[in-house]
């Protein structure tokens, strides 16, 4: 076996390569790269993290997806704290990068594109602003993959109950029929009760970050245009408080 050393495995040189100015060496837009880019790494394995969940709710393991669940939590706990970093600039220095940016913006991540659709939002009008391109192809798969929410309520009817999954491309709904069942669960099931747990923490953690986010915008732009022709904080102050399972929403006042 060819001896392998940090550098080489981590391809260190490669990654640190990839921090490639477009002003004229603004300080603060290292900074701005950087950020960006640990959260696309992230965004990656919460993807590949997500598969497994999904990989083992379809194998009936709830035990071990409610493992991979807390993993997630805590890297969308690491993201959170990543805002903090990206606060320490102020709107003065980000203005002195900012046209550089050009069309540029967070709206366009296909990966975080990715996670809305493995959580349930499935929007195949979000499709049309990638049309042409490479990613298209990877989102289109995502739109006919079963989201977690509908593997979970598929494991619920393999366990007998009358509740039914539904399409796998259409956005995740409030289902009467499974919220009776959830409440039964919290009372008599406590395995899968702990389960809706950690899918109730993970929206929640993910809408946490969704916050910071916002907050992060309005405090370095205001009420400015986004880049890339998004409406900034407007657009994503939208996002907020629209869960990705609103059947573990709905029945927390029936207790």
């Amino acid at each position: 076996m060819t001896e392998i050393d940090y550098g080489t495995y981590l391809k260190v040189p490669e990654l640190l390569s990839l921090q490639q100015l477009q002003s004229d060496d603004e300080h603060d837009e290292m900074l701005f790269i950087i950020i960006h880019q640990v959260h696309e790494l992230w965004f990656k394995q919460l993807l590949h993290e997500f598969d497994r969940v999904g990989e083992l709710i379809d194998q009936d393991d709830l035990g071990r997806a409610g493992g991979q669940l807390h993993r997630v939590l805590k890297i969308l706990k690491t993201i959170v704290q990543q805002v903090d970093v990206l606060e320490t600039m102020t709107p003065l220095d980000f203005e002195s990068f900012r046209a550089f940016l050009g069309s540029a913006s967070g709206f366009q991540s296909v990966q975080f594109r990715e996670l809305e659709l493995v959580l349930g939002r499935k929007e195949p009008e979000a499709l049309t602003r990638f049309e042409n391109r490479p990613a298209h192809g990877r989102l289109r798969a995502r739109l006919t993959q079963p989201s977690i929410w509908h593997r979970f309520v598929s494991l619920l009817a393999r366990r007998g109950h009358d509740v039914h999954p539904g399409d796998v491309a259409a956005p995740t709904r409030e289902d009467p029929a499974v919220q009776e069942v959830l409440v039964e669960a919290y009372r008599s099931d406590p395995d899968l009760a702990g389960f809706c747990e950690r899918l109730i923490d993970v929206d929640e953690g993910v809408h946490e970050w969704r916050y910071r986010h916002v907050m992060m915008v309005q405090r370095t732009i205001g009420m400015k245009q986004g880049t890339g022709g998004s409406s900034g904080a407007e657009y994503l102050r939208s996002t907020l408080f629209s869960p990705f399972f609103p059947d573990l929403w709905a029945i927390r006042a029936r207790f």
